[in-house]
């Protein structure tokens, strides 16, 4: 049997950084209290808090228990190694090898949380694409991008739900508003926030030529509830009811039902149609601009920072981040981690992970800083 003890210190030395990186023992701390509070009688009085405590408490029990299982599963391996090294039993190194293989494997995944730094990257997302440059093509592009994070949240098992989509005048879209639901949503898809480009053979050009076009995309943390840290004004608010034209049932084409909401004093705009009714549409609205509202506040602060500090943004907001090729050749290249890949058919079906983690790897080597969320809209 070849020597192991390197490879399990170094797995050890892992696990150690991965109780540091996940805060295992304010988990730990956390656990009891949160099982105290699902324990409340009266919880579910109120359905949110109870859905919030709940989600919050599978969570911390999931972080617990993975980092205990690792520690476990880690244990078994020294001594299964031990005793083959005193037995002089070889047959024990098929086992070994496969167990120190999934701990890896499990740390491998763990360890892409490492990379979140941002404060709220583990709240789900408020995302906006619209469509630029391109005429036509750009408001397919649009559509097209929406579809591809859409089949990216259902690989990851996450919520998608479109609040607001305005249609193209031709085709595709002029833009469109979802909110992604699911743990590091935010982190996950802090990359994605700028222009991307697509160059292909133009599906609206009769003499088929190549035409390159542009849609952007926003993200913001979402948060279900703001009350006493975002202050809003009922008077800095332009309210306006409209006709529904989106998904959500007969209801939606016969009642002004729909809701923007406009906030007069930073020019926000925010549009919901896919609720049941006004009032619901109106209440996701102004969740949907708090949340819009708490990050502008952040980037002013960080805007503040770094004209005291100096530092400069090489990747600012509304620059083009990607490209993505499907003629005269196939490539979807991201232009500040430089990782890039053939199958450009996987990426827009939802394929972006790989694009994901080496923006959080580029982010976190110091190659660039993205300050804020690009609002390109």
């Amino acid at each position: 049997m070849r020597d192991y003890s390197a490879d399990l210190a170094a797995l050890g030395q892992r696990l150690a950084e991965a109780e540091k990186y996940l805060n295992g023992d304010d988990l730990r701390t956390r656990l009891p209290r949160l099982e105290s509070e699902l324990s409340r009688p009266d919880l579910w009085d109120d359905t949110e808090l109870g859905q919030r405590v709940t989600r919050a408490y599978n969570q911390v029990k999931g972080d617990v228990d993975e980092l205990e299982s690792l520690a476990s599963a880690l244990s078994d391996a020294e001594t299964l190694y031990q005793l083959g090294v005193e037995e002089d039993d070889n047959s024990v190194e098929p086992e070994l090898q496969s167990g120190l293989a999934r701990v890896s494997a499990t740390l491998d995944r763990l360890e892409l949380r490492s990379l979140f730094t941002g404060e709220h990257d583990e709240h789900d997302a408020v995302c906006e694409i619209h469509a630029k440059d391109g005429g036509t093509d750009a408001q397919d592009w649009a559509q097209m991008m929406v579809r591809m994070y859409q089949r990216w949240a259902e690989r990851r098992g996450f919520e998608f739900e479109v609040e607001d989509v305005s249609e193209g005048q031709e085709a595709g879209i002029l833009s469109a508003s979802f909110i992604i639901r699911g743990r590091y949503a935010t982190g996950l898809l802090a990359g994605e926030r700028g222009v991307h480009r697509l160059v292909r053979i133009s599906p609206f050009d009769s003499q088929a030529r190549r035409q390159t076009s542009f849609a952007s995309m926003s993200v913001v943390p979402f948060f279900e509830d703001l009350s006493g840290q975002v202050d809003i004004e009922e008077k800095d608010l332009r309210i306006d009811t409209y006709r529904s034209s989106g998904a959500g049932g007969q209801h939606v084409n016969v009642t002004d039902s729909a809701v923007r909401i406009t906030h007069l004093p930073t020019g926000t705009v925010v549009a919901v149609q896919n609720e049941r009714s006004q009032h619901q549409n109106k209440a996701k609205a102004m969740q949907i601009l708090a949340s819009k509202l708490a990050e502008l506040q952040r980037e002013e602060r960080d805007a503040e920072l770094a004209a005291l500090a100096g530092r400069q943004v090489l990747v600012g907001w509304g620059s083009q981040i990607r490209s993505y090729v499907l003629a005269p050749y196939q490539q979807v290249k991201d232009l500040r981690s430089d990782y890039e890949t053939g199958n450009v058919s996987a990426v827009l079906d939802g394929d972006l992970d790989q694009f994901m983690e080496a923006f959080l790897r580029w982010r976190r080597a110091g190659a660039g800083k993205v300050d804020g969320p690009g609002d390109a809209s």
